[in-house]
């Protein structure tokens, strides 16, 4: 669709992939927000109880860390599912917003936040986003990729056997470095802030909760790993598979830095030393003895897990007096933003993670041919 020659699927940029398709519908403080995911093969098992139990890993006021938003969050399938199979039609799912407060927005709508898109939001719209809860730019949209990415993880574990865990490895200068995958897989949800490790991340929410109590944030690394995958996924060029991961991970609000592998640690290292050098494993297949990196090549899976890590700035909506300009009179001004708020986005960014890597993975595989368009009941 065109408008005065402008690709308007292109531009409005609420729709992620090329074959498994996610569209994102809905605003924070709107009636109810919602996907639509488009691609998905006939025959895979599929309820409501799949996407729940991922949305609620990040759901609002869960601890004392998170806002105090209370949403039930309750998703809803409304098409692509019939029998407890999915048809291959669009799956349609919503979530009601039923604890939203505007009040504090309408005092805030003629000073922009800083740290938050309201200025430039309000631009580019003329005036007309919904800038309530900030919208479509709100966090809370990012519920509308855990319910694709519910189904996507579901489809890439039944077909291909492919896993992705992500978790916390650093709450502003408290940091920690990731053990085994079955570890981090086993601990990752033990505790508030999502890190593997119970006694760094009881270190962890204390240096949150003191933030907040400062009337301040912090920001923190997520790493995502992936398994099982086959070598050869991704395209060349502009269809890496680094492209299209970093692409999808930067939709998520507060990400500001991503790497892949060593990332920005190889590039103090030499040739000979960032290098991974290939053998023959104990199951005698093809693998490398490093995986600096993460397992990635050419933009192509070389068989090795895919290692992430994504850094989140820290929370823009503070307590504390900061300057900002009256749009109204185009005067300078104070703010300080009322609301309810997450001192640290990190600890709910987990699920995210894990749904958007798998969205892409998933997008990819079906491109690839690797899912058909019909799946056989009693695989994996």
């Amino acid at each position: 669709m065109t408008y005065k020659g402008i690709n308007i699927h292109k531009m409005t940029g609420n729709i992620l992939g090329e074959h498994l398709t996610l569209t994102s519908f809905g605003e924070s403080h709107g009636r109810c927000i919602g996907m639509v995911l488009d691609g998905c093969p006939a025959g895979l098992p599929l309820s409501e109880p799949d996407l729940q139990i991922e949305l609620d890993k990040r759901k609002p006021g869960q601890s004392i860390i998170t806002t105090q938003r209370k949403e039930e969050d309750r998703v809803e399938i409304l098409s692509g599912v019939f029998n407890g199979f999915t048809t291959s039609a669009p799956i349609c799912a919503i979530i009601w917003n039923k604890d939203s407060d505007s009040r504090p927005y309408d005092v805030l709508k003629n000073s922009p936040r800083p740290g938050h898109a309201d200025y430039p939001s309000f631009i580019k719209y003329g005036g007309y986003a919904d800038y309530r809860g900030s919208g479509r730019f709100s966090g809370r949209l990012t519920a509308t990729m855990v319910m694709g990415g519910a189904v996507a993880q579901k489809l890439l574990k039944y077909t291909l056997g492919i896993e992705t865990i992500a978790y916390t490895i650093q709450i502003g200068k408290i940091s920690y470095k990731s053990s085994s995958f079955q570890e981090s897989k086993q601990n990752r949800y033990a505790n508030d802030v999502r890190c593997p490790d119970p006694e760094i991340a009881e270190k962890m929410k204390s240096a949150i909760v003191d933030a907040k109590k400062d009337g301040d944030s912090l920001g923190g690394i997520v790493e995502s790993i992936s398994v099982g995958l086959p070598v050869g996924l991704g395209a060349p060029i502009f269809s890496s598979l680094e492209s299209d991961l970093s692409k999808a991970l930067f939709s998520i609000p507060s990400v500001k830095a991503i790497e892949f592998g060593s990332g920005f640690s190889g590039t103090k290292l030499k040739g000979s030393e960032n290098n991974d050098e290939y053998v023959i494993s104990e199951d005698h297949k093809i693998a490398t003895k490093t995986n600096n990196s993460g397992g990635i090549l050419g933009g192509l899976t070389n068989g090795m897990p895919i290692v992430i890590r994504i850094g989140f700035k820290p929370a823009s909506s503070i307590a504390k007096k900061q300057k900002t300009i009256d749009l109204a009179s185009n005067s300078e001004c104070d703010i300080v933003v009322p609301g309810r708020h997450d001192p640290c986005v990190v600890p709910r960014a987990i699920p995210v993670v894990e749904s958007l890597v798998s969205l892409v993975l998933a997008d990819h595989a079906v491109r690839w041919n690797l899912i058909p368009p019909v799946l056989s009941e009693g695989k994996k």
